[in-house]
């Protein structure tokens, strides 16, 4: 499907946009985020000042924001582009001190079934976004509330956490972190972490059954000159 855009640039909507299967989103769900770096080669995964504020994982798709430092216009306004199950993620700009997201926005979310919400910027109201059990994942935690006069853009390629967002990626988050997988790439990383998690099975087993040191760690201080 082709994109559409309404506004113009610095105010810009884009809907409409390429996005994975739900059911190649769903094989996502409840994967290890350290797993999921690993098998990108380490890479594609936010850093580690955006925290889980609600105790609760996120998978979704990603719709992302860029919001001027203290708005959140156009956070309101992806709330309603976004489709049931999607995870909203927002550049503040650098903003840490005016909180993007809080309860009464918490329940809109609940109430549509979004997926939870990244937040490179601040949130409020932690304690009753936990009761509506919605996935929340930010930079900074912040009383102060902020403006909703835009600018902002919706559904363009977004920083958060120190890596790209595009709009269609997976996103998925745990209490190690928040990964993002790019679309394109879905399938092979599904791949590869199927293949991760069978070697930490047979590790796990041979730890149990009894060797519980790797032999190439030596091998490689070997290597290195610092045992004979």
């Amino acid at each position: 499907m082709a994109s559409k855009q309404t506004g113009k640039i610095g105010f810009r909507i884009f809907t409409g946009l390429h996005r994975p299967e739900p059911r190649l989103v769903e094989h996502f769900r409840g994967l290890a985020a350290s797993n999921l770096a690993d098998v990108m080669g380490r890479f594609h995964f936010m850093d580690p000042g955006i925290q889980m504020r609600t105790g609760l994982p996120l998978c979704g798709v990603a719709v992302t924001v860029i919001a001027r430092p203290g708005d959140n216009l156009m956070v309101h306004k992806a709330m309603e582009v976004a489709t049931n199950g999607d995870v909203i993620i927002v550049n503040t700009c650098g903003n840490t001190t005016s909180a993007v997201f809080g309860e009464l926005m918490g329940n809109s979310a609940a109430a549509v079934g979004l997926g939870g919400i990244v937040v490179d910027g601040a949130v409020r109201d932690t304690a009753a976004l936990a009761g509506l059990r919605f996935p929340v994942f930010s930079r900074s935690v912040c009383a102060g509330g902020c403006d909703k006069d835009g600018p902002g853009e919706i559904n363009v390629p977004a920083a958060c956490g120190n890596t790209v967002v595009m709009p269609g990626d997976i996103v998925v988050g745990d209490a190690d972190g928040v990964v993002v997988v790019p679309c394109e790439d879905a399938e092979q990383v599904l791949e590869l972490v199927k293949g991760l998690k069978d070697r930490e099975t047979k590790r796990i087993e041979e730890i149990r059954s009894g060797k519980v040191f790797k032999g190439e760690i030596n091998d490689t201080l070997r290597s290195k000159g610092v045992m004979l």
